[in-house]
């Protein structure tokens, strides 16, 4: 379960994977719980299930030049999530640093998660790579992983609004959505000997561009595995680390 990431490296790449606004800064490159970073959506107000299914066919059915200019936001937000109902920002630093993901079948039975996925405040989470541990050589070892071609990938998510009853001020927050990984030929290497493997659920090229995230109804369709094609050891960036690259 990783709870650190990789920041898009440059600001071009939000336009181009993303179709959103560069930002006007790119902000740290390396996200850890409560660090500031991005998600992308198409709107910070509650839709309805019956509202995202006709956007979805509007999208769908758009050329590439439409769907190209269809509106999306890219979003300042807290990495870890701070539920509606916390009651104090004390409360909410303990949890964001335990909200950071969420297994996909537990978004509708977790409390911390229930509302924010069933209010359709789903997201997608720009990253180059994220980060977990590789524990077959008795000790963790901290190992990038990333898409072989170098291009950043987009995880599905979900999020939040906060806002302090003392002062009145708003809080954004996300969280990262996993799936299980047990089978998956590359993951199922990392995480604690004997514990449940799983991995970010990494979206296609389609939903990516798109702007789209599973349904509420079937919240794991489209949180699909990537798979272990061209993967190989490379050379890591930082020292004591190691990164793998995956084909997206």
């Amino acid at each position: 379960m990783s709870t650190q990431f990789e920041a898009l490296k440059d600001t071009d790449l939000y336009p181009t994977a993303f179709r959103v606004e560069s930002p006007a800064e790119l902000g740290e490159r390396q996200i850890t719980p409560r660090k500031p970073s991005f998600f992308v959506t198409r709107t910070l107000s509650a839709a309805t299930d019956a509202e995202n299914a006709a956007l979805k066919a509007t999208v769908e059915a758009a050329t590439d030049a439409q769907a190209a200019s269809a509106k999306r936001l890219l979003v300042p937000a807290q990495f870890g999530l701070v539920p509606h109902w916390v009651k104090s920002a004390s409360d909410g630093r303990l949890r964001a640093t335990k909200l950071v993901n969420v297994k996909s079948d537990m978004l509708t039975t977790s409390t911390a998660f229930r509302d924010a996925w069933l209010g359709n405040q789903r997201c997608i989470v720009p990253m180059m790579a994220f980060i977990t541990n590789d524990h077959r050589g008795g000790k963790p070892q901290p190992t990038r992983i990333a898409r072989v071609d170098g291009m950043p990938m987009g995880v599905a998510g979900v999020w939040a609004r906060w806002r302090d009853p003392e002062e009145g001020s708003e809080l954004l927050s996300f969280a990262i959505i996993t799936i299980n990984a047990n089978a998956h030929a590359l993951m199922n290497r990392y995480q604690p000997p004997g514990a449940e493997k799983s991995m970010p659920a990494i979206l296609n090229e389609g939903p990516m561009t798109r702007g789209s995230t599973p349904g509420r109804r079937r919240p794991r369709s489209s949180c699909v595995p990537i798979p272990r094609r061209n993967c190989w050891p490379t050379r890591s960036r930082k020292k004591g680390a190691r990164t793998h690259s995956v084909s997206g």
